[in-house]
Protein backbone atom coordinates (compact mmCIF):
# COMPACT_ATOMS: atom_id res chain seq x y z
CA UNK A 1 0.00 0.00 0.00
CA UNK A 2 1.21 3.26 -0.80
CA UNK A 3 1.51 6.30 1.47
CA UNK A 4 -1.50 8.37 -0.68
CA UNK A 5 -3.82 5.12 -1.19
CA UNK A 6 -6.97 5.04 0.48
CA UNK A 7 -7.04 3.60 4.13
CA UNK A 8 -9.53 0.30 4.90
CA UNK A 9 -11.74 2.58 6.95
CA UNK A 10 -12.13 5.10 3.26
CA UNK A 11 -12.24 1.94 1.43
CA UNK A 12 -15.63 0.69 3.53
CA UNK A 13 -16.89 3.88 3.21
CA UNK A 14 -16.50 4.41 -0.62
CA UNK A 15 -17.35 1.15 -2.00
CA UNK A 16 -21.12 0.69 -1.16
CA UNK A 17 -21.05 3.70 -3.49
CA UNK A 18 -19.37 2.02 -6.88
CA UNK A 19 -21.40 0.30 -9.40
CA UNK A 20 -21.59 -3.63 -9.18
CA UNK A 21 -20.46 -4.73 -12.01
CA UNK A 22 -22.72 -7.05 -14.48
CA UNK A 23 -20.52 -8.10 -16.92
CA UNK A 24 -19.58 -12.47 -16.88
CA UNK A 25 -16.59 -13.72 -17.81
CA UNK A 26 -13.31 -14.03 -16.39
CA UNK A 27 -12.60 -12.54 -13.24
CA UNK A 28 -10.64 -9.05 -13.14
CA UNK A 29 -6.80 -9.30 -12.46
CA UNK A 30 -6.96 -5.85 -10.82
CA UNK A 31 -9.15 -4.96 -8.09
CA UNK A 32 -10.99 -1.74 -8.09
CA UNK A 33 -9.20 -0.64 -4.77
CA UNK A 34 -6.03 -0.55 -6.91
CA UNK A 35 -7.52 0.60 -9.70
CA UNK A 36 -9.22 3.49 -7.91
CA UNK A 37 -5.86 4.24 -6.00
CA UNK A 38 -4.01 4.39 -9.44
CA UNK A 39 -6.82 7.23 -10.51
CA UNK A 40 -5.90 8.96 -7.18
CA UNK A 41 -2.36 8.73 -7.78
CA UNK A 42 -2.70 10.90 -11.21
CA UNK A 43 -3.81 13.75 -9.66
CA UNK A 44 -2.14 14.04 -6.56
CA UNK A 45 1.00 13.88 -8.34
CA UNK A 46 0.04 15.81 -11.56
CA UNK A 47 2.36 13.14 -13.52
CA UNK A 48 0.76 11.89 -17.20
CA UNK A 49 -1.00 8.75 -17.18
CA UNK A 50 1.51 6.58 -18.83
CA UNK A 51 3.74 7.23 -15.48
CA UNK A 52 0.70 5.40 -13.72
CA UNK A 53 3.25 2.93 -11.51
CA UNK A 54 2.26 -0.72 -12.28
CA UNK A 55 1.11 -1.94 -8.93
CA UNK A 56 -1.99 0.29 -9.55
CA UNK A 57 -2.81 -1.60 -13.15
CA UNK A 58 -1.72 -1.05 -16.37
CA UNK A 59 -2.32 2.53 -16.87
CA UNK A 60 -4.87 2.51 -19.59
CA UNK A 61 -6.90 0.22 -17.72
CA UNK A 62 -6.43 3.01 -14.84
CA UNK A 63 -7.36 5.43 -17.50
CA UNK A 64 -10.23 3.99 -18.81
CA UNK A 65 -12.09 3.21 -15.95
CA UNK A 66 -11.84 6.66 -15.18
CA UNK A 67 -13.17 8.09 -18.40
CA UNK A 68 -16.06 5.74 -18.08
CA UNK A 69 -17.01 7.41 -14.73
CA UNK A 70 -16.47 10.33 -15.35
CA UNK A 71 -18.66 10.18 -18.59
CA UNK A 72 -22.14 8.34 -17.17
CA UNK A 73 -21.44 10.42 -14.12
CA UNK A 74 -20.21 7.69 -11.36
CA UNK A 75 -17.61 10.13 -9.81
CA UNK A 76 -20.80 13.29 -9.86
CA UNK A 77 -22.64 10.95 -8.17
CA UNK A 78 -20.35 9.42 -5.43
CA UNK A 79 -19.55 13.09 -4.72
CA UNK A 80 -22.77 14.20 -4.35
CA UNK A 81 -24.20 11.83 -1.92
CA UNK A 82 -20.55 11.75 0.21
CA UNK A 83 -21.27 15.57 0.27
CA UNK A 84 -25.01 14.90 1.39
CA UNK A 85 -24.26 12.30 4.13
CA UNK A 86 -21.08 14.78 5.82
CA UNK A 87 -23.51 18.06 5.49
CA UNK A 88 -26.39 16.01 7.48
CA UNK A 89 -23.75 14.78 10.01
CA UNK A 90 -22.90 18.46 10.20
CA UNK A 91 -19.09 17.90 8.99
CA UNK A 92 -19.22 20.78 6.33
CA UNK A 93 -19.27 24.54 6.73
CA UNK A 94 -20.09 25.74 3.18
CA UNK A 95 -18.44 29.50 3.36
CA UNK A 96 -16.70 30.30 0.64
CA UNK A 97 -13.67 33.11 0.34
CA UNK A 98 -12.66 34.72 -2.24
CA UNK A 99 -8.75 36.59 -1.85
CA UNK A 100 -8.98 38.85 -4.26
CA UNK A 101 -5.17 39.33 -4.09
CA UNK A 102 -4.71 36.19 -6.16
CA UNK A 103 -6.84 37.57 -9.00
CA UNK A 104 -4.85 39.58 -11.77
CA UNK A 105 -6.54 41.49 -15.18
CA UNK A 106 -5.26 40.67 -18.46
CA UNK A 107 -2.73 42.67 -19.43
CA UNK A 108 -5.08 43.47 -22.37
CA UNK A 109 -7.59 45.03 -19.53
CA UNK A 110 -5.12 47.43 -18.60
CA UNK A 111 -7.21 50.52 -20.65
CA UNK A 112 -5.05 50.38 -24.13
CA UNK A 113 -6.97 52.05 -26.81
CA UNK A 114 -9.81 49.58 -28.42
CA UNK A 115 -10.06 49.68 -32.77
CA UNK A 116 -13.33 49.45 -34.16
CA UNK A 117 -17.01 51.50 -34.02
CA UNK A 118 -16.90 55.19 -33.29
CA UNK A 119 -16.90 55.84 -29.59
CA UNK A 120 -20.54 55.07 -28.09
CA UNK A 121 -21.64 52.69 -31.00
CA UNK A 122 -21.44 48.84 -30.75
CA UNK A 123 -22.35 46.49 -32.82
CA UNK A 124 -25.53 45.29 -31.16
CA UNK A 125 -26.67 48.85 -31.17
CA UNK A 126 -26.22 49.12 -35.13
CA UNK A 127 -28.01 45.79 -35.48
CA UNK A 128 -30.92 46.75 -33.45
CA UNK A 129 -31.06 49.79 -35.75
CA UNK A 130 -31.13 47.69 -38.76
CA UNK A 131 -28.10 47.58 -39.89
CA UNK A 132 -25.66 44.83 -40.27
CA UNK A 133 -22.44 44.50 -38.15
CA UNK A 134 -20.35 43.89 -40.95
CA UNK A 135 -20.94 47.33 -42.16
CA UNK A 136 -18.74 48.70 -39.04
CA UNK A 137 -15.89 46.94 -40.30
CA UNK A 138 -12.76 48.61 -41.97
CA UNK A 139 -13.33 48.44 -45.60
CA UNK A 140 -10.79 49.43 -48.61
CA UNK A 141 -11.94 51.43 -51.52
CA UNK A 142 -11.70 49.55 -54.97
CA UNK A 143 -8.77 51.61 -55.98
CA UNK A 144 -6.81 50.57 -52.71
CA UNK A 145 -4.68 47.17 -52.03
CA UNK A 146 -5.96 45.83 -48.40
CA UNK A 147 -3.20 46.91 -46.07
CA UNK A 148 -0.64 44.83 -45.39
CA UNK A 149 0.61 44.03 -41.99
CA UNK A 150 3.32 47.19 -42.23
CA UNK A 151 0.56 49.40 -43.49
CA UNK A 152 -0.35 52.11 -41.03
CA UNK A 153 -3.64 53.04 -40.05
CA UNK A 154 -4.29 55.76 -42.44
CA UNK A 155 -4.54 52.31 -45.12
CA UNK A 156 -8.06 51.85 -43.41
CA UNK A 157 -10.61 53.29 -45.36
CA UNK A 158 -14.24 52.96 -44.62
CA UNK A 159 -16.79 52.49 -47.66
CA UNK A 160 -20.19 54.34 -47.39
CA UNK A 161 -22.03 51.52 -49.65
CA UNK A 162 -24.00 54.23 -51.48
CA UNK A 163 -24.96 55.63 -48.35
CA UNK A 164 -25.26 59.32 -47.71
CA UNK A 165 -22.27 60.79 -45.52
CA UNK A 166 -23.64 61.46 -42.61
Amino acid sequence: MGRGDLTNGQWARLEPLLPTGIKPGRPQVWTRRQLIDGIRWRPRTGAPWRDVPERYGPWDRVYDLFRRWQRDGTWARILTQLQAEADAKGLITWEVNVDSTVCRAHQHAAGAAKRGPPEGTARRDLRRAGRPWLWTLPRWTDQQNPPCSRAGAEALVRRDHGRAAG
